[in-house]
């Protein structure tokens, strides 16, 4: 299936979402914060079929990361994850470079859904 890279700070939220994902066949990337997945994108050159991302995490955030990936990898899908409203309402700056933001907390199915509408958009 597709390739992907959850980034995540909350062991428990970036556990159960791997775990989903990978029940549905995907090959699943972890990163713990904005920067780790940043280097992990750039040294998988913008290979990920979906970047899955929080959007508050400690030194680099889901945006920042974002923003930093989509001028180096410009045709990269992004999807942020969120539980605070403000920081919903700054993603939806990103139009264009995101897909989608997932209101966390979230189910299993519904993480499962969401990815998969993602990756079918582009198939």
């Amino acid at each position: 299936m597709a390739k992907l890279l959850i980034v995540e700070d909350d062991e428990s939220v970036r556990t159960l979402a791997a775990r989903a994902l990978e029940r549905d066949g995907h090959n699943v990337t972890v990163a713990t914060d904005g920067a780790q997945g940043l280097d992990m994108i750039r040294q998988a050159r913008g290979g990920y079929d979906l970047v899955v991302s929080d959007i508050r995490m400690p030194e680099m955030d889901g945006i920042e990361m974002a923003t930093a990936a989509a001028r180096e990898f410009p045709v990269m899908r992004i999807m942020l994850m969120t539980g605070y409203a403000d920081q919903r309402e700054r993603a939806e700056e990103l139009n264009g470079i995101i897909l989608d933001v997932v209101q966390k907390p979230f189910t299993l199915a519904e993480i499962r859904t969401r990815v998969g509408k993602a990756l079918s958009c582009f198939a």
